[in-house]
């Protein structure tokens, strides 16, 4: 008599690893010192680290690494500004003004914006924050004018970094005001930086006693020592 054979069963299929869990695109927490900031993810890995002191980009990563430059010797402690990453320089750019230099704006504590108005974009990235600034009233004693500075900081699908100002103006008198990102890039080899789209525009040369030229060719390249070459632009709000 011969027994019938029986096969063994198969192996059980082996489970799928575990998914991470996807990364929240906005978060809030506590950065150096303490001080509140947020923090944007997007999906492909890309992030921003925004301080309410100052509204203040710090850090921005993509494929490439980080991308701005924060200084070792920044204390990250009001009323001293923090030095490096996106600083906003309102209302007053440098010293072109009375008050002290680049204006207050990055000395002091924003709120998160809970109302924004819409922007007309076509970005559909959740990852983003809207802040707002308004004066104090000793903001109002060293700079009469009232207003509200809505700023936007977005990371697009491919991990572009996207700052979007709005400036309105809530006084019964119109002002005047200079404005700038005064971002800090790091650079690991600076022979490698072109600036380019500021042909034709006006700027200051501090290395040659503010004097105004023109820029002429269609690329900046940095072969010497630049010290605050800029642009100026005046803006007025009715």
């Amino acid at each position: 008599m011969s027994a019938d054979k029986v096969a063994p069963p198969p192996p059980s299929p082996t489970p799928p690893p575990p998914s991470r869990p996807r990364p929240r695109p906005v978060e809030f927490s506590k950065g150096v010192n303490g001080l509140d900031k947020v923090v944007l993810r997007e999906s492909r890995g890309s992030s921003a680290e925004v301080y309410l002191y100052g509204g203040q980009v710090t850090s921005w990563k993509n494929d490439h690494g980080e991308l701005l430059f924060v200084s070792s010797k920044s204390i990250f402690k009001p009323p001293k500004a923090i030095r490096g990453g996106i600083p906003i320089c309102f209302p007053q750019f440098s010293n072109h003004g009375s008050l002290e230099q680049h204006g207050f704006a990055r000395n002091r504590v924003w709120s998160i914006d809970n109302d924004p108005a819409p922007l007309p974009t076509n970005s559909t990235s959740k990852a983003c924050v809207d802040l707002i600034f308004k004066p104090s009233d000793d903001d109002l004693k060293i700079w009469p004018h009232s207003f509200e500075f809505r700023l936007r900081v977005a990371l697009g699908p491919g991990g572009d970094l996207m700052l979007t100002s709005r400036i309105r103006n809530t006084d019964a008198k119109p002002f005047t005001f200079t404005f700038a990102y005064h971002t800090y890039f790091s650079v690991s080899d600076i022979s490698e930086v072109r600036v380019e789209g500021l042909e034709t525009l006006d700027y200051l040369d501090n290395l040659q006693n503010k004097e105004r030229f023109t820029e002429q060719g269609d690329a900046i390249t940095f072969e010497s020592e630049v010290c605050s070459k800029f642009h100026l632009f005046l803006f007025s709000l009715l």
